[in-house]
């Protein structure tokens, strides 16, 4: 049985129809990438999971439990990590405190316990940060600072929307070797990305979306072997 499970999911906003039967597995371990060009339908999916633009019909299932129609906080606390893509950090408040807002205080199964000390490992940029408020960070820092947030809730899953989406190249670079390490905990992961090469050596698995739909789906080798596919459904 796959970790999560999107099966056959319609998602509307209003009466715009978005998403058309779409499914995809993401097997416990995996990073699993979801790409395709603005518009795709990429945001959408990953906010069908985590339940901030629920299904209108099919299901979003983690660990066999169905988490359709849920409210986000809920399935937060069932296993679900969502960093957006506009960041969101308390500006007020300091890194660390940022962090301990988010931290998991709640029963249930968890695969790993994540602490603020163990986030800092991770980004040891955020440690010389951790007194510092979160409004005064730059822009990468701040997205560290967003998953590293997300991490404190101790997810089974991790969606990351457009992560590498208005960086520098060299903050880029240093993200991806973040998520690399990230990738060798154990952790699993769900990309949404338009960016090729940021995930060329994260990726296990890709989804590449076209139309709110699934125009292809394999191995992220077969896919950075597939230059027919990239051409028709990546280049602008």
């Amino acid at each position: 049985m796959a970790l999560l499970e999107l099966q056959h999911v319609e998602t509307y906003y209003g009466e715009s129809h978005i998403l058309f039967d779409l499914s995809l597995e993401v097997e416990a371990g995996e990073v699993v990438c979801l790409l395709g060009r603005n518009g795709a339908g990429k945001t959408t999916t990953v906010r069908s999971i985590i339940g901030l633009t629920p299904p209108r019909t099919g299901r979003v299932v983690l660990r066999g439990q169905d988490l359709t129609g849920l409210p986000p906080y809920r399935i937060a606390r069932l296993g679900i990590g969502f960093v957006p893509e506009d960041r969101r950090v308390f500006p007020n408040l300091t890194v660390h405190e940022n962090l301990e807002v988010a931290r998991r205080t709640w029963a249930g199964d968890a695969p790993t316990t994540w602490t603020a000390e163990r986030v800092f490992e991770l980004f040891p940029i955020l440690a010389q940060r951790r007194r510092q408020l979160g409004g005064t960070l730059s822009g990468g820092e701040q997205q560290m600072l967003t998953i590293a947030r997300t991490l404190m809730g101790s997810p089974a899953v991790l969606l990351l929307d457009e992560p590498s989406e208005g960086l520098a190249p060299l903050v880029v670079e240093s993200l991806r070797e973040q998520l690399e390490r990230l990738k060798a905990s154990g952790i699993t992961m769900v990309l949404a990305e338009q960016n090729v090469r940021f995930v060329s050596e994260l990726g296990t698995r890709v989804y590449v979306l076209e139309n709110g739909a699934v125009r292809y789906r394999g191995t992220m080798p077969d896919f950075l072997a597939a230059a027919e596919i990239r051409q028709a459904y990546l280049a602008v």
